[in-house]
């Protein structure tokens, strides 16, 4: 059994104003974010499905052109390759789920 201590894991700001901790399983990627209020998360997307998780604050989501505000407790599903942005309304905190695990991020705790 593979125990992950989150006080352990080096937090990466790979946004400014937002700071990340992965956990990675064979198939799996978890990002616990915590970011300011005011951070602009661009527009993307990727091939990964994503669950966002809203844990603590408020965000201002938008997917396929629609923009809700999120509050927490709320979640919402991003399908791969849909694009979706933000903005932190307030100091937040965040889980996101990825499947399939995120190479990219893994990748990142290589060093």
């Amino acid at each position: 059994m593979k125990v992950f201590k989150l006080n352990e894991i080096k937090a990466r700001e790979l946004i400014p104003g937002g700071e990340v901790k992965f956990v990675h399983s064979d198939n799996l990627t978890l990002s616990f974010w915590t970011f300011r209020a005011g951070v602009i998360l661009p527009e993307h997307n990727h091939p990964h499905e994503q669950i966002l998780n809203v844990m603590e604050g408020t965000i201002e989501f938008t997917m396929e052109g629609k923009t809700k505000t999120l509050e927490s407790p709320s979640a919402v599903v991003i399908p791969s390759n849909i694009k979706h942005s933000g903005k932190t309304l307030t100091d937040c905190k965040i889980v996101d789920v990825f499947y399939p695990k995120r190479d990219d991020f893994a990748s990142l705790d290589k060093d």
